[in-house]
């Protein structure tokens, strides 16, 4: 799929206008990434549920679990891609339509209407680096080799760090990319070192190797120096497993290692937002669930997991406390997504087989809401085009809007959605159901998400952890509720600007945008009504990893 489409790439570039390039690259991407679902589709078929299937000489193995999420990932790819598959807004003309009316229409004169001049329409590379991030985070997922995983976590990560610098003439985009890449690059240092680390003490790169060494070696002790041997001590592959850990870790942006994601999510342009927030987090998380459930966890008097509980227990703590002073709107959810990386990492703590179903579906449904979260935030700003925005008055409190970034990143500040009700009730009540879901209102699928893992916990008698959840999810509560206010309740701040000749109420939002946005409330809302499917899908996963 990668050849393919890097030839229809160059066959796109040569038959095509320019500042038509992009979306027919991503209808391309599109496609491919459909036909990779029905291939991923197809494996599932493959008796894997008990050893796997390994391939390419066991740098990576097949398994019921990567199988089912890179099926997961690609769908949720096409969903992403989606937001550049078709010009965002369209001018509907109520006349017949005929030559002398086509080019005399005065609404040639406003192109912008359809956003063809808007740089994310012209930067032709930003589909195809997708497709490398996607096959990193696929290959990561079935790594089943030390070297494996430093290379697909490479091939992942290079791509998200050209991914935000992509947009050249944005000055914050270029700046977070290289904060990007420089702590990006410490923490590949930490998955190096680890790896290195490993294969010094057990001489092998083989993770089944591993496990195996690793399950021996707690049942020997004895140290028989007399006839020169001496027994493989997995005291040091633990520590090995904590730095790993803490590469992954950065790379999650999970606290207190996520001091990079607000700025990063901040300064990007919003649709590069939408991917670097979803996708590399669920490859590294189900990778990470991979190690958890088969590397044995004791660690002489302590647990090597217990960086994930110490970890969850900070996440927690600061995206709750911190997400309460933000005024701009991508850094909140960038704290709001390291509060939620604390309920995931307290599953993986959790060697349970209701620990492993709690976390498997947070993953699932968090993915799905954020993405419906980005998808109504990008919408929003295409549908304020003809408004001017006016808040003379909180304007200092706020901070300001970075002019340069209007086109790339429209709705920047809280406040930019006081009275949006009065303008699109219908994408408001959309982005409140998803925000509500978020803290864990019921019957939201959010509630059912949080209360599964709040029930894990105190089951394995993590009774404190399930306290510190309870408390920053009712805190959590009040920062989405505060934009849910303004949304509702405020008076609005923008004011129509719209030229004489042109009837808004013809202006319509692309139906890809509307559909994408429909389809995602509707499976956070109405969870309830169908819950049998993903319930049993996250059954048989924790079933097939703890072989019950």
């Amino acid at each position: 799929m990668l050849i393919l489409s890097l030839i229809l790439y160059l066959l796109s570039c040569a038959v095509n206008l320019k500042k038509d390039l992009s979306i027919l690259y991503s209808r391309v991407l599109f496609f491919i990434l459909f036909n990779c679902s029905l291939l991923s589709y197809n494996v599932l078929y493959i008796d894997s549920l008990n050893k796997g299937l390994s391939i390419f000489g066991g740098l990576f193995t097949i398994t019921f679990l990567n199988s089912n999420f890179s099926l997961f990932v690609l769908l949720l790819s096409i969903v992403i891609v989606l937001l550049n598959t078709h010009y965002p807004r369209k001018y509907l003309k109520w006349v017949f339509a005929n030559i002398y009316s086509n080019y005399t229409s005065n609404i040639f004169k406003y192109s912008k209407i359809s956003n063809t001049m808007s740089e994310q329409y012209i930067i032709l590379e930003y589909t195809l680096i997708i497709l490398f991030v996607i096959i990193g985070g696929i290959f990561l997922m079935a790594s089943s080799d030390i070297i494996s995983i430093f290379l697909s976590i490479e091939l992942q990560s290079y791509g998200l760090y050209i991914l935000c610098a992509a947009y050249r003439n944005s000055e914050s985009s270029t700046s977070a990319s290289l904060t990007y890449f420089l702590l990006g690059a410490l923490a590949s240092s930490f998955i190096l070192l680890s790896t290195s680390l490993v294969y010094a003490n057990s001489g092998c790169t083989s993770l089944e190797n591993i496990y195996i060494i690793s399950n021996i070696s707690e049942n020997i002790t004895k140290i028989d120096m007399s006839n020169n041997i001496i027994w493989y001590d997995a005291y040091y592959l633990y520590i090995s497993l904590i730095i790993l850990s803490i590469g992954f870790l950065f790379k999650i942006s999970a606290s207190p290692f996520h001091f990079w994601s607000p700025d990063v999510y901040d300064a990007v342009p919003t649709i590069v937002t939408t991917f670097i927030s979803i996708l590399p987090k669920i490859t590294i998380l189900i990778f990470m669930l991979d190690i958890v459930t088969h590397i044995n966890k004791n660690f002489y008097i302590y647990n090597w997991t217990s960086i994930f509980i110490m970890s969850s227990m900070l996440s927690l703590i600061i995206g709750t406390v911190l997400g309460l002073t933000q005024t701009r709107i991508k850094r909140l959810f960038a704290y709001s997504t390291i509060s939620h990386i604390g309920f995931l990492l307290l599953c993986l703590s959790i060697e349970s087989r209701e620990s492993i179903q709690a976390f498997v579906f947070y993953l699932m449904q968090y993915s799905l809401s954020n993405l419906n979260a980005f998808f109504i935030l990008i919408t929003i700003g295409y549908s304020l085009y003809m408004y001017e925005y006016k808040d003379d008055r909180n304007y200092k409190r706020t901070g300001t809007i970075n002019e340069k970034e209007i086109n790339n990143s429209p709705i920047q500040l809280i406040d930019q959605l006081k009275g949006y009700f009065y303008i699109n009730p219908i994408i408001s009540l959309s982005l409140a159901i998803t925000l509500f879901s978020f803290a864990g209102i019921p019957p939201l699928i959010g509630f059912f998400a949080k209360l599964m893992v709040l029930s894990a916990s105190i089951a394995s008698g993590y009774v404190f952890m399930s306290l510190v959840a309870i408390l920053t999810s009712v805190i959590g509560g009040v920062y989405y509720l505060a934009i849910i206010k303004q949304m509702f309740f405020d008076n609005p701040v923008y004011k129509l600007t719209s030229p004489s000749n042109i009837n808004i109420k013809n202006i319509m939002l692309s139906s890809s945008l509307t559909i994408t946005i429909s389809v995602l409330t509707t499976i956070v809302l109405l969870f309830i009504s169908i819950p049998t499917e993903s319930l049993n899908f996250v059954s048989i996963i924790s079933m097939v990893l703890l072989k019950y």
